[in-house]
């Protein structure tokens, strides 16, 4: 083969592979880059409220204290202000921020836009804009999509690229969006990559912000996951959400350069006393037997039999 020959192969192997690219591919008003979202936000819903009730089953269910669960979501939906602007379609998710009625320390959500925390992980916080930095946190992962993208990446390599946005988009796509359900415990329990992290730190500190929160708190929360991981069983949340110590100094960082003007400001606060008499006295009060708040270990959150769908990305 010519030097001309292999030009031209070489050219329509480029053109075939960037065509096999475009399809899925879309830019994130939140996030501004361009990701590949096999899943329409329609199917995004229906994947968050088919998984819900298996996350509930493996948490110990909602907890049943309705005023802490209403402080919560009452957090959560004031977060949900600034983070709906930057992108208006996600308004039409059935947004729902949940308590678990668990000892094990945790935070997670599902594509849709269910957020959920565990008592355990309340229990280890003080103030309200720590929990506002981890609501914040999840609302940023539903925001930029990254649970669509690691769905996305399984099935294109399951699949392949065309094959898999062929059945996402046929008269396939609800059997394919149970069985992905089916399987969240492992899927949407496993670690996010490091640029997926720190898009959501970003925008979560962002969010709080815009809110009037004291970003320092989004720092407290990775003092406190530091501090549990120099022990013997690091909590599980670090496999999930990994390197606190780089994430604390890379907020450090993000509040001198863009949210100096926050620090020393009472206008933006952390709410200690709030969260205090909202939280931390009334589940003493409904739990006055309660053990310590605890790690999850990988028995905690992956289900005996449990098929992974996606290897966890530590970088």
């Amino acid at each position: 083969m010519n030097s001309g020959m292999l030009a031209r192969a070489a050219a329509l192997a480029c053109a075939m592979l960037a065509a096999m690219w475009s399809v899925g591919c879309e830019t994130n008003p939140t996030t501004s880059r361009s990701q590949l979202l096999l899943m329409s936000l329609s199917q995004e819903s229906e994947l968050g409220a088919q998984a819900k009730p298996q996350m509930l089953a493996e948490f110990g269910g909602a907890m049943a204290r309705a005023d802490i669960n209403t402080y919560v979501s009452g957090v959560g939906r004031r977060l949900l202000g600034p983070a709906i602007e930057r992108d208006q379609r996600m308004a039409a998710f059935q947004w729902e921020f949940l308590v678990l009625d668990s000892d094990v320390i945790n935070a997670f959500a599902l594509p849709g836009g269910k957020v959920f925390i565990s008592r355990g992980l309340m229990q280890k916080m003080n103030n309200e804009a720590q929990l506002a930095a981890v609501l914040g946190h999840e609302v940023g992962h539903v925001m930029a999509r990254h649970g669509n993208e690691r769905v996305s990446r399984s099935l294109a390599a399951d699949l392949g690229l065309q094959v898999a946005s062929n059945v996402l988009g046929g008269s396939q796509s609800g059997q394919i969006i149970s069985e992905v359900a089916s399987q969240s415990t492992t899927l949407f329990l496993m670690s996010y990559d490091r640029r997926q992290e720190s898009e959501s730190d970003s925008l979560g500190s962002e969010y709080m912000v815009e809110v009037k929160y004291d970003p320092m708190g989004a720092v407290q929360v990775m003092e406190i996951l530091q501090e549990a991981s120099k022990g013997n069983s690091p909590p599980e949340i670090l496999s999930t959400h990994p390197d606190p110590g780089r994430r604390a100094e890379d907020l450090r960082r993000k509040i001198a350069e863009q949210f100096a003007h926050t620090q020393g400001n009472p206008e933006y606060q952390l709410k200690p006393d709030e969260f205090r008499s909202n939280v931390l006295r009334k589940i003493t009060r409904a739990y006055p037997h309660a053990g310590e708040p605890r790690w999850a270990g990988a028995e905690d959150l992956v289900p005996e039999g449990a098929i992974g769908v996606l290897d966890a990305c530590a970088d």
